[in-house]
């Protein structure tokens, strides 16, 4: 796990802290995508295997990350004043995606508990009091997902997603759970206020509301009940959301919902353990796609329903960690951008006929992760 925690701290975040985002193989060149969301992701997973080696460099490497997420704060007199400019990029453009930073913030709240400094919790909290305070629409458990930093525009009857451009805009469009991240649970936690207890409860009946059959939220991007496409992690999110409801009450639905999410997710795996980014309903997948961030993360939900007691995915969490460990690259492959890095590739081919092979490191933040809590719950 050193191998991949260096190459977390070192590789993939840069000299201010921030995610270099994706890895093209070929041009052998960086490209930014969703960095305070990658961010916050490498600083969980530094943290998660901090905790288990005691690093010192992991531990540095992950405060100069959350000193420029922080940083990402918009100041007093800004119309979006206490929110986070935390862009997309990519095909979103320069508008902020609000699961950028609901995404991002637990690793922010881990930093300060590690810490002491309270400084990344209150920048996180701030950002999620002005979610429930402008974009939160409570008759619909959801909220707003684009807003426009120069403008301040709430995206409320337009969406930058190209699955949503044919027909006409729906509430599930615009609006999503983004409970992804729990930032209410963990804003409740860390400030004691039970309107955010409250808001985070209200988003996860929403779920259990709006959960489809096969354990998944196919109405809401990035799935597409249209195409019957499946994300490798969405939904995974939205279950972790469920088991936090369920440790904060002890109400068994939550848990039986998450549940449903983990028996998807096993029957998505391949016998190899792998999950790919992009599975359908019909049970084909995109074998361009294999996701190690999706496979860790699904291995993290059932190793926690483990921990709860439902010994029913043992060996989903096997395949996984196989997957896994078997798959990681070598301490000294030639690529330093690659070394020690957990597994993760995209095949795609642009519109110019130009091919790109992206290496993405989230698999490396989610790996962390998933094989510190292995660790830590000493599996098998």
């Amino acid at each position: 796990m050193k191998h991949a925690q260096a190459q977390a701290g070192k590789v993939c975040l840069d000299a201010m802290g921030k995610a270099r985002g994706d890895y093209e193989l070929i041009s052998g060149t960086w490209r930014e995508y969703e960095p305070a969301w990658h961010t916050g992701q490498l600083i969980q997973g530094l943290l998660a295997s901090y905790r288990i080696n005691g690093n010192e460099d992991a531990l540095k490497d992950a405060v100069r990350a959350g000193d420029w997420w922080v940083g990402l704060q918009f100041p007093k007199n800004h119309l979006l004043a206490g929110y986070l400019n935390a862009v997309h990029g990519a095909g979103v453009g320069q508008l902020i995606n609000t699961t950028t930073i609901t995404d991002g913030t637990p690793g922010l709240f881990d930093l300060s508990e590690v810490t002491g400094n309270p400084r990344y919790a209150a920048v996180a909290s701030s950002a999620g009091r002005w979610i429930l305070d402008h974009l939160y629409l409570p008759e619909h458990r959801l909220s707003y997902n684009i807003v426009d930093p120069i403008t301040g525009e709430i995206w409320k009857d337009k969406s930058p997603h190209a699955q949503h451009q044919d027909g006409d805009i729906t509430i599930n469009q615009v609006a999503r759970p983004n409970a992804e991240g729990y930032l209410w649970k963990d804003m409740y936690l860390f400030t004691g206020k039970k309107r955010y207890k409250k808001a985070f409860l209200d988003l996860c009946e929403g779920l259990l509301q709006s959960q489809s059959e096969n354990g998944f939220w196919m109405q809401f991007e990035p799935n597409d009940s249209k195409t019957g496409k499946i994300h490798a992690r969405f939904n995974t999110w939205n279950a972790e959301a469920l088991v936090e409801a369920y440790t904060l009450t002890q109400d068994k639905r939550y848990l039986l919902a998450a549940t449903k999410t983990a028996e998807g997710l096993a029957r998505l795996q391949q016998k190899s353990g792998v999950i790919y980014y992009l599975s359908y309903t019909d049970g084909n997948h995109d074998r361009r796609s294999p996701c190690g961030s999706g496979t860790s993360f699904a291995g993290l939900l059932w190793l926690r329903l483990l921990q709860l007691g439902n010994d029913t995915f043992t060996k989903n969490i096997k395949r996984a960690l196989d997957f896994t460990l078997k798959n990681q690259f070598a301490s000294d492959h030639p690529d330093k951008n690659l070394a020690g890095g957990y597994f993760e590739i995209r095949q795609r081919e642009k519109s110019n006929g130009k091919m790109q092979l992206i290496y993405r490191d989230i698999a490396t933040a989610f790996g962390l992760r998933f094989l510190s809590a292995v660790h830590q719950n000493a599996f098998p």
